[in-house]
């Protein structure tokens, strides 16, 4: 300990808590008051207790104030370990079995697994107590799937690593209790060290309003220093009429008076920055969340999985999106793999071809002859398994690999029922093909594999597994077969394996090349298989090699890579898989609609080029019609550089060498590309390592720019980093919205780059959702978050700002012109109570009401003309041209509203003959006409009226004259004189006939030049918007579903590829035994005897030879060689 401590390591004392009941209140108050707004209404009342300043009694801004740091707190109030080394557990063979769902969102089951050394020591504390050993690892780093370290002890070193630790946040399942020792705590736990700042998204709405609020604060102080200077001029020429019975204090003079002044305008005018702006943005939002949330048409019944809105911020965000940026696997496709075809020695298996068609056999294969198949597997090729019952040599080599090369685990439910539980659905459908085919993977150990292969039991003792990782892009394990023979298979990325091949198998390579084109033209994910024998010698050494390079802490990976890379050279192609990756349902309309919407779409895939391209075709983000499919694969930054501007000349000829600068941003020096228009529409195809050429800082901008001439791009073989580099290269040089959708982990930095990220559940696991702002089951699902929600979200939040400014503006200007008539003295024009109540009830609910329940059409007419998009990605319904219009028109009602009333009660009187032009009717007035007028406003800015709606508009009215009435009588003066001085205003007033005809002709002139301006607009040059909801109004009945245009089927030969998803890690977890919990139920296979034995046959040479010419199939092909397959007899073992 006494060591431990001179390193000054983190404490076991954790707390992670952002308060406590102590530092609650005033942490929370110093963290709102952080924000601009908050702060300046707090400097707001600060000034209202200074009698010489305020006109205002103070709780025209403190009951506001205290309403929103109200809510906010009670938001903020909700919201709390160690990483351990494990030693022993309950379980046999010292198993933990851990949920690491607040990890990576996974609720699967995993297992992690004690070193026998320490397993040991059991549940015995002294013996735990007494342990010495030495634990040395990796410094405190964010890596969860990744540990380095060695325990020394007893003169022996044992390696560690991520198998064999307990990380905070897992959660112990099926598990009595454990020992562990902690390596790190508090915030040096791997957990703690992820939680990093998050990178706060906010929408541009929310960026244009500080910059407006900036701009209002200055307008504001102008307003109040003219008012001033107003001040000052009075002060000198009128002022001292009033001095005989309004004597000046001593020391005050007409400059004291105009600063004085000032700061009574500040807060008298501060409603031009109302503080309800900001607790109504959020109750919107919220509101427009829940409708995401609560949508039926969103759901998904097969996988019982909901939408959801992660995050209450950005819902208006998703009416602007102009770039989608989509995975491919599990993204646009089910991410639920088939076996559908095979290449053999030469010869392909799978749909029959007959004069160039494919032809669908009625029948499946019959696997009735093997008990254990899995009766969901179909598979339409009756050849491949009478070539598997023939016992054709390389056909049983291919599935005894598939039966082997893997991370699955086996399991049975009851006897013979098997059931894999696969990391990735390509490894469960590679090894269930097996199955079928009987070649069935039983159980495993930590050192061995249990098959049975035609109905016989073997046992394969399992030396070594080579495991995935992104680098690699394979996998392979070192067997040794019941006869003691020594070997090695892999399978990968067939451009992976066919680096390792031996030379012997060229012309092999060339049969199954060709073979894998055809399997592109279906986008079929492939995967190359290859084997090779191994010298014992040779293996012990590398063995001891493997040994020392596992325990080492030092660039343990790179020394572990370079012994895989030793031993896997030199090896024997098989044949190849090809697997069927399905689009899910409604992805092709989706794209489609999307794209009709002036929505861009890139696919980011780690799938090779040729397998996302027809991808591409076959979901319509590529088409026939297209000019041209611009292919980038240049393999030095000089050739991507050249094939990016041939791709620019030819989309336009004459475009400029350098794109055109749209702006610069201030002190950030980042340039603003424009958007180019070209004549007709185009694709883009760039490969990976094209791609990293095209991301340098020198060619960024030529790739960008001729990526957004295209209609849709598709990067392949791109890694996570690439992705979310793509996204942000986008977001830095275009003045548009990103939105990022995936279903994977790789898929986390692309979802956290983008303006928006949306995660689908699908199957591998929740980590993008858990990453993302909203998410989903399903691709399609996307059309209906875009141009339904997202389209009405940004609209209503674009209404209610355009409105909200022009309500509180009205009522701001009309106390500047005022000003000019009372001297510059800071008299309010309104009531005191009316000043308070105005934006927390008399306008409060209509605005929301609008901002929650309006929109222009409804959503199959939303679908229908996807159009209706566009105007939200040019930032056409708020803006800074729709603010200063916005001002324009508060600026002309305030002068109606003030002046009108002002010249009727001019030396006017009561129908008894008593004057009424005093302070308070002329108040009362002015603050009703104020009401009327931005009540009418908001019903002529409404498109869609519901009970609702009316009920808050009509209601919000009638509980402003109940009020007035109620404030105003004489019950309340004589309960507070001081509070409430205008006894008798409303009966007096509002009896009298020019009193309401002025409410009425103040209105009218308030809203006639809005209604002529959309008049003429309308009909002189109509936009969409302005078109369709007039389609909509007048139509009859509900408009059928868009015509689906005619899929166009095409044929291709290009290459495909596997897009390996696997995880690294799995290897040493099989190796390991962590995964037991009990023996295999039965060994017994249950098969019905077939092959040689049954039949009779015996075949010649290569019975799975390729054909071109028609030969019969088991004649050897002349241009394939024979390669030394050492092939396993079926033995009886008495032993099983």
């Amino acid at each position: 300990r006494e060591y431990n401590r001179s390193f000054k390591y983190a404490t076991n004392a954790i707390k992670t808590s952002k308060y406590n009941v102590l530092t609650f209140l005033p942490l929370n108050l110093f963290e709102q008051f952080q924000r601009i707004a908050n702060a300046y209404f707090l400097v707001l009342l600060v000034l209202q207790v200074i009698p010489q300043i305020s006109s205002l009694s103070w709780f025209t801004t403190v009951v506001p104030l205290i309403f929103v740091l109200t809510v906010t707190a009670a938001k903020d109030a909700t919201d709390d370990l160690a990483d351990l080394l494990l030693l022993s557990s309950s379980e046999p063979l010292n198993l933990v079995y851990i949920e690491t769902a607040e990890l990576d969102g996974s609720t699967n089951l995993k297992v992690r697994q004690a070193l026998p050394v320490t397993g040991d020591l059991g549940d015995d504390i002294e013996k735990l107590a007494d342990f010495n050993g030495e634990v040395r690892c990796e410094p405190p780093n964010n890596r969860l799937d990744r540990f380095t370290g060695t325990l020394a002890f007893a003169g022996q070193k044992y390696a560690l690593d991520n198998e064999k630790i307990l990380l905070r946040g897992c959660t112990l399942r099926n598990t009595e209790w454990c020992f562990g020792l902690v390596l790190f705590a508090g915030q040096e736990t791997k957990l703690m060290q992820n939680c990093g700042k998050s990178t706060f998204k906010r929408t541009s709405v929310d960026r244009l309003m500080n910059v407006l609020v900036l701009c209002i604060f200055g307008f504001l102080v102008c307003m109040c220093t003219i008012l001033a200077i107003g001040n000052y001029i009075w002060e000198i020429n009128k002022g001292s009429n009033f001095t005989v019975f309004l004597p000046r204090e001593d020391g005050n003079n007409a400059g004291f008076s105009a600063f004085l002044t000032f700061w009574s305008y500040v807060i008298i005018l501060n409603t031009v920055v109302p503080i309800s702006l900001y607790v109504s943005v959020e109750i919107i939002r919220l509101g427009n969340s829940f409708y995401i949330d609560w949508d039926r048409k969103m759901y998904h019944s097969h996988s019982d999985t909901p939408a959801e809105a992660r995050t209450t911020t950005l819902n208006e965000e998703l009416g602007q999106i102009k770039y989608i940026f989509s995975d491919k696997t599990g993204t646009l496709t089910q991410n639920i793999m088939i076996f559908n075809k095979c290449s053999i020695n030469g010869k392909s298996y799978g749909k029959i071809k007959q004069n160039n068609h494919f032809i669908k056999q009625k029948d499946s294969v019959d696997f009735s002859f093997n008990p254990l198949a899995d009766p969901r597997f179909v598979f339409y090729d009756h050849s491949l398994v009478e070539a598997v019952k023939l016992e054709n040599p390389e056909v049983h080599a291919f599935f005894r690999l598939l039966a082997l090369c893997h991370t699955v685990m086996a399991g049975e439910k009851k006897e013979g029922e098997l059931f894999y539980q696969a990391q990735s659905p390509d490894e469960g459908a590679l090894v269930t093909a097996a199955r079928n085919f009987g070649f069935v993977f039983r159980s495993r150990t930590p050192d061995s594999i249990s098959i049975v292969e035609m109905g016989k039991q073997r046992s394969y003792e399992l030396l070594a597994i080579l495991d995935f990782n992104n680098v690699r892009k394979r996998m392979s394990v070192i067997v040794r077969s019941p006869e003691g023979k020594l070997s090695l298979y892999c399978k990968g990325a067939d451009t992976i394996i066919y680096e390792r091949l031996h030379q012997s198998c060229s012309k092999l390579m060339d049969v199954t090349t060709e073979h894998l084109n055809e399997f592109a033209g279906e986008g079929l994910r492939t995967l190359a298989l290859a084997y090779k024998d191994l010298d014992e010698e040779y293996f012990s050494q590398w063995k001891q090699r493997h040994h020392e390079a596992s325990t080492a802490l030092d660039d343990r990976e790179s020394k572990l890579d370079e012994l895989y890379e030793e031993i896997e050279k030199d090896l024997l192609l098989l044949g190849a898989t090809a697997i069927e990756d399905k689009l899910q349902d409604g992805v092709p309309q989706t794209i489609e609609e999307l794209s009709k919407a002036d929505i861009k779409i890139w696919v980011l895939t780690g799938d090779k080029q040729e397998t996302a391209e027809n991808i591409g075709y076959s979901c319509n983000l590529l088409r026939e019609e297209m000019n041209e499919v611009f292919i980038i694969s240049g393999h030095s930054s000089d050739d991507v550089r050249e094939e990016l501007r041939n791709a620019q000349t030819s989309m336009k000829p004459n475009a400029a060498e350098n794109p055109v600068i749209l702006s610069e941003e201030a002190g950030e020096g980042v340039k603003l590309i424009k958007d180019e228009v070209v004549n007709g529409e185009y694709g883009l195809v760039i490969n990976g390592h094209s791609l990293a050429f095209a991301l340098e800082r020198s060619m960024e901008l030529d790739f960008l720019r001729t990526a957004c001439m295209c209609k849709s791009v598709i990067c392949c073989r791109v890694t996570p980093l690439q992705k979310a580099q793509v996204v942000e290269l986008v977001k830095r040089y275009k003045r548009a919205v990103t939105l990022a959708i995936g279903d994977g982990a790789n898929d986390v930095s692309m979802i956290k780059a983008a303006h928006i990220g949306v995660g689908i559940s699908g199957q591998e696991g929740m980590q993008a959702v858990l990453s993302s702002d909203y998410s989903f089951a399903q691709f399609r699902f996307l059309q209906r978050l875009l141009l339904v929600h997202g389209r009405w979200s940004y609209l209503r939040m674009c209404k209610f700002l355009r409105y909200f400014f022009y309500k509180n503006f009205t009522f701001t200007f009309v106390h500047f012109w005022f000003a000019f008539f009372c001297g510059f003295s800071a008299q309010t024009v309104y009531d005191e109570w009316f000043i308070t109540l105005y934006n927390l009830m008399y306008t409060a609910l209509p605005v929301l009401g609008m901002s929650l329940f309006d929109q222009d059409v409804n959503d199959v007419w939303s679908f229908q003309h996807p159009q209706l998009y566009v105007p939200g990605q040019l930032n056409l319904y708020f803006s800074k041209k729709a603010f200063f219009k916005c001002a324009i028109h508060s600026c002309y009602s305030s002068l109606v509203l003030f002046f009108i009333p002002y010249a009727a009660l001019h030396d006017t009187v009561r129908d008894d003959g008593k004057d009424m032009a005093d302070y308070q009717s002329f108040a009362l007035l002015t603050q009703t006409c104020l009401l009327f007028a931005v009540s009418i406003q908001l019903g002529l800015e409404m498109s869609y009226w519901t009970a609702v709606n009316t009920f808050f508009v009509l209601g919000s009215l009638v509980m402003y004259f109940v009020v007035t009435f109620t404030m105003y009588s004489n019950g309340m003066f004589l309960l507070l004189p001081s509070a409430f001085p205008f006894i008798g205003s409303a009966r007096n007033s509002l009896n009298q006939p020019n009193v309401w005809l002025t409410i009425v002709l103040t209105s009218i002139l308030c809203v006639l030049p809005v209604v002529t301006y959309r008049f003429l607009l309308i009909q002189l040059c109509p936009t969409i918007n302005d078109k369709v909801p007039d389609q909509n109004q007048h139509a009859k009945a509900t408009p059928p579903p868009p015509p689906r245009r005619a899929r166009i089927r095409r044929s291709s030969t290009r290459r495909s590829g596997y897009a390996f998803s696997h995880a690294q890690g799995y290897g040493d977890l099989v190796t390991s035994g962590r995964f037991l919990r009990r023996p295999a139920i039965s060994l017994s296979s249950g098969f019905s005897q077939v092959g040689r034995a049954a039949t009779g046959f015996s075949p010649m040479g290569r019975s799975a030879g390729y054909s071109p010419t028609g030969r019969p199939q088991n004649l050897k092909v002349p241009d394939v060689e024979v390669t030394s397959l050492q092939m396993y007899r079926t033995i009886t073992d008495p032993s099983l």
